[in-house]
């Protein structure tokens, strides 16, 4: 590993182009590699022993273009796959949910704080056990919301089924009287407008994304692995589908994707 080498990040899809917007905008001299599993997507309904498959496809991977830390940036691998990821790897790994978690813990006033993610994230209770570890009174409202990403994937952000849809998968949530909300899926931040304009401004939303882009840099220069300068470069492989990767993945990076390829799953 050196300072010159780039930056692995992960996802079972397009949600992770999120993480690399924030890397993007926080680290922009380092270069980024960007291994998308859309053979495979979505991971919510998984089981844990696919999803372990999977991201150590994904580590293997990385190894062999020399990154310098992997970040996993698809939540319910996070949830199911870090410890045995992270035993694994000679290289850091970083999750979203400890940097999600800790933000939330910071932002909350009340600490009732809810949490949204895919059914397996949920299922696991990561964040709960992240949150309870970081402030064990707190009040945590956990909710699966699995329609959430195919209507992202599908661009029905304004969609007035979207907003309805939004508003039955929050009402228990709302009704708590949460002050935090933890967007525990990287697709999530494309609603955050919607999810926002249902609960009202004063319950503050965490993306995981940015919370993230923030600890891999601080992981970086305490490891003195972080890019003092230059101009840091995107390269994305999927393991499906590039020509639908490219179209969709510019809603989530805000611009359009550059150097896509194909890399065959296991």
């Amino acid at each position: 590993m050196n300072r010159q080498d780039p930056i692995g990040i992960f996802d079972s899809g397009l949600g992770g182009l999120t993480v690399v917007k924030a890397v993007r905008e926080r680290m922009p001299q380092e270069d980024v590699i960007y291994y998308g599993d859309t053979a495979h997507v979505p991971y919510g309904s998984k089981s844990q022993e696919t999803i372990l498959s999977f991201t150590r496809d994904a580590l293997r991977f990385f190894l062999s273009h020399n990154v310098k830390c992997m970040v996993i940036a698809c939540n319910t691998a996070t949830a199911l796959a870090l410890p045995e990821i992270k035993a694994e790897s000679p290289v850091p790994v970083l999750g979203v949910i400890e940097a999600g978690a800790r933000a939330a813990v910071r932002a909350s006033q009340s600490k009732k704080i809810g949490v949204i993610g895919t059914p397996a994230t949920i299922a696991s209770e990561a964040y709960t056990k992240a949150l309870r570890k970081l402030e064990p009174s707190c009040d945590i409202y956990a909710h699966p919301c699995s329609l959430f990403v195919p209507f992202v994937e599908e661009g029905w952000l304004d969609r007035p089924a979207t907003a309805m849809v939004i508003e039955e998968y929050l009402r228990p949530l709302k009704m708590a009287q949460i002050d935090t909300l933890i967007l525990g899926c990287t697709h999530y931040p494309l609603l955050a407008p919607k999810i926002s304009e249902f609960l009202g401004p004063e319950v503050r939303l965490v993306d995981s994304a940015s919370s993230c882009a923030e600890e891999l840099e601080e992981i970086l220069k305490e490891k003195e692995l972080l890019r003092p300068e230059g101009e840091g470069s995107e390269t994305f492989f999927v393991t499906d589908g590039a020509a639908k990767f490219a179209e969709n993945g510019s809603r989530f990076l805000g611009r359009s994707l550059q150097a896509i390829k194909f890399t065959p799953s296991k």
